[in-house]
């Protein structure tokens, strides 16, 4: 018989029976009906058996006075950068301190879902003190989703050389999905995620090869296509795409076995997405979908599949507003290795996804008691997990 654990959740003890982290014949974690009638293409892609951790593990709120954090990066010596969708970035130690506004970041387009947004280090950051973010940023009355690099100072007050690298063009007068997750890989390019903008007049250009909306970007560290990809040298595309057919991607992370780009997408009425993603595949928005308008509408000719076009690892119907992603490396918590987490907004949780050969075989929902809007999520350098919320929490996620 299996021993009830006591798991604490920010000071609160709840008794959780474990589950078997491989079974798939449990109940699915989602208990709400879905909003269409679409089938799943394969077994699986949707509404997995729950798995429950074993270990025991703590939610702690470490910080709690940050203005709407947007990106959070771990930096060598176990503090963090976090971004704020206002414009500033701040300092934050491992024990919860908040360090005041690094100086020099560029004037970011703050309307509606714009602002500052992810954040990530150059890999020989320990030596070059070199950052990259991604931010909307206004172009005349319009705007772009743009990268910026620059170096931190000595003293960690401000940040010189700033220089804009990039700009997911055309611009569009709009305030919402700019995407903007952005992750130094290891050949030394850079990946950025954009969104197609959200407005039906802007969603068939996820389809465009020459528009840098809807897009999974891959890029040089001085903002140009990086070798290698996909449609360089092709007529009416743009280099810099790697893959396309995006809704609004807010999550880009690494296998840590595979090496594999794996990314989370926003649907609209239904149909957030997990994806592995592969040089030059189309992954089909708005062409198909798992999701329905949100006046309650079909969208396009209202189909799942076709040929030529890929399908989600998984998907949810009803929504859980994935955002920010990780991969968890660590040593803390030994049944998570390897697992995606989650930064899920409406769903108001942490997603755990145990992923096998490329499918997913359980899910489970961590910290789903707290009310709180799940904005991103990274593994810190003791092994455990650090998230930031819309409230302007700090989470650390780990072994009791």
């Amino acid at each position: 018989m299996n021993k009830a654990i006591i798991v604490l959740i920010t000071g609160v003890a709840l008794a959780v029976t474990p589950i078997n982290s491989n079974a798939q014949k449990t109940a699915s974690v989602e208990t709400q009906k879905p909003n269409s009638d679409y089938k799943p293409a394969f077994e699986g892609q949707t509404r997995i058996g729950a798995v429950v951790t074993k270990s025991g593990y703590e939610g702690k709120v470490i910080a709690s006075s940050l203005q709407r954090p947007w990106g959070i990066v771990s930096l060598p010596d176990g503090r963090f950068i976090v971004t704020e969708l206002g414009g500033t970035m701040r300092m934050v130690t491992s024990a919860g301190n908040v360090g005041d506004p690094i100086k020099g970041v560029p004037k970011v387009y703050s309307e509606g879902q714009g602002g500052l947004l992810g954040i990530c280090l150059d890999g020989d950051y320990s030596k070059n003190k070199i950052l990259y973010w991604a931010f909307s940023e206004a172009v005349g009355k319009e705007s772009v989703t743009s990268v910026a690099k620059g170096r931190l100072s000595s003293d960690e007050k401000s940040l010189e050389n700033v220089t804009v690298i990039y700009q997911a063009k055309p611009s569009y007068k709009g305030a919402a999905h700019f995407g903007g997750r952005v992750l130094f890989a290891k050949d030394g390019n850079l990946y950025l995620s954009t969104g197609e903008r959200s407005d039906r007049a802007t969603r068939p250009q996820a389809q465009d090869l020459n528009s840098g909306l809807g897009k999974v970007i891959r890029i040089t560290t001085d903002g140009k296509p990086a070798p290698g990809n996909p449609f360089i040298n092709k007529a009416n595309a743009r280099p810099e795409v790697y893959s396309y057919g995006h809704r609004n991607v807010q999550g880009i992370a690494f296998h840590p076995v595979t090496g594999d780009l794996w990314e989370a997408e926003f649907g609209p009425r239904g149909g957030d997405e997990i994806n592995r993603i592969e040089a030059g595949k189309n992954y089909g928005w708005p062409i198909i979908t798992y999701g329905i308008e949100y006046g309650g509408g079909k969208i396009g000719d209202a189909i799942q599949q076709r040929e030529g076009l890929e399908q989600p690892v998984y998907y949810w119907d009803p929504v859980i507003s994935p955002s920010g992603i990780t991969f968890y490396d660590g040593k803390e918590i030994a049944e998570w290795k390897n697992n995606l987490f989650i930064a899920s907004l409406s769903g108001m949780h942490i997603c755990r996804l145990v992923i096998e050969n490329n499918k997913v075989t359980g899910e489970e929902r961590l910290l789903s008691g707290e009310n709180q809007r799940f904005r991103d999520i990274t593994e810190g350098t003791d092994g455990a997990l650090y998230a930031i919320t819309d409230q302007g929490r700090l989470y650390r996620i780990g072994k009791k």
